[in-house]
């Protein structure tokens, strides 16, 4: 199946802004990785730029352990190291600059990280994807995405759907695609439920079926690339549902690709990375 046409390179006389400009708010002292595969995963995914906002004490680190192509934005930290509350203020500066914007990867759980993440959802005047911590950050929350001034993009595993809507994993791996359409129409979202045949439902109560990827992408770091690869779609120019549809259609297929590379039990989430470029470049 060809790329959608904003994802094409087929006119010469384009920039790197014309890709779209992404911003990654993401990491923490113990998971700064999440912020560099989430970041990579945009980049290698098409986005013309990248860039990484991490707490200020880790923004060296980062540059040290991500590629030179990506760019970094130090925020305000808490004591802890994590993100501090106050850093909405510069964002809100910036993220006009955009085109599409992540939240949540590797964050933590901090108080102030938790409470930034609620003011980016409800706040952030472009698409924006909420992972992870982001998502922990909605438990008893969720009535806030209808506060959101732009479309959001929500991408739980069973354990995060659990938290969000009160069932337990049994009760929504029993009725996967009701269950995230109808949070997706009830919250005016779209909800991407991870796991086998992962379910991607759009507020018009439309929803599909992923049928690539494999057990394999069970592994550390996985869902960060996820959240790269839909971001960099968004921001390229792709509508909310269909960034997250071929978001998980080529995460899967990179993802089967490195199985074959490098085994399902040997693949980690950087060769997801790696295998991208040839399932665009094979699209």
């Amino acid at each position: 199946m060809p790329l959608p046409a904003p994802l094409s390179r087929v006119k010469p006389q384009l920039s790197k802004k014309d890709f779209g400009r992404v911003l990654i708010i993401a990491g923490s002292p113990s998971m700064l990785g999440a912020a560099a595969l989430s970041s990579l995963g945009a980049l290698r995914s098409g986005a013309g730029l990248v860039t990484a906002a991490v707490p200020s004490g880790l923004n060296l680190t980062l540059q040290e352990k991500i590629s030179h192509c990506v760019m970094t934005m130090p925020l305000a930290q808490s004591s802890n190291g994590a993100f501090a509350a106050g850093a909405i203020a510069p964002l809100k500066k910036v993220w006009d600059a955009f085109d599409a914007l992540a939240v949540g990867p590797g964050i933590g759980r901090s108080p102030g990280a938790l409470a930034l993440a609620r003011k980016i959802i409800i706040h952030c005047p472009k698409p924006l994807v909420i992972d992870a911590d982001a998502l922990f950050a909605l438990t008893g929350h969720t009535d806030i995405l209808r506060r959101a001034r732009s479309p959001r993009i929500l991408t739980p595993h069973t354990g995060e759907m659990s938290r969000l809507t009160g069932l337990s994993s049994h009760e929504i791996e029993a009725a996967r695609k009701k269950t995230a359409g109808d949070f997706a129409r009830r919250y005016n979202c779209v909800l991407l439920l991870k796991g086998h045949r992962t379910v991607v439902a759009t507020p018009q109560g439309k929803t599909y079926i992923n049928r690539s990827g494999n057990v394999g992408m069970a592994t550390a770091g996985s869902g960060d690339v996820l959240t790269g690869i839909i971001t960099a779609f968004a921001a390229q120019g792709l509508s909310p549902s269909e960034a997250a549809r071929w978001g998980a259609c080529v995460h899967g297929k990179a993802g089967d690709r490195a199985a074959r590379l490098k085994s399902k039990a040997g693949m980690i989430a950087s060769d997801i990375i790696e295998c991208i470029p040839y399932v665009l470049k094979n699209a």
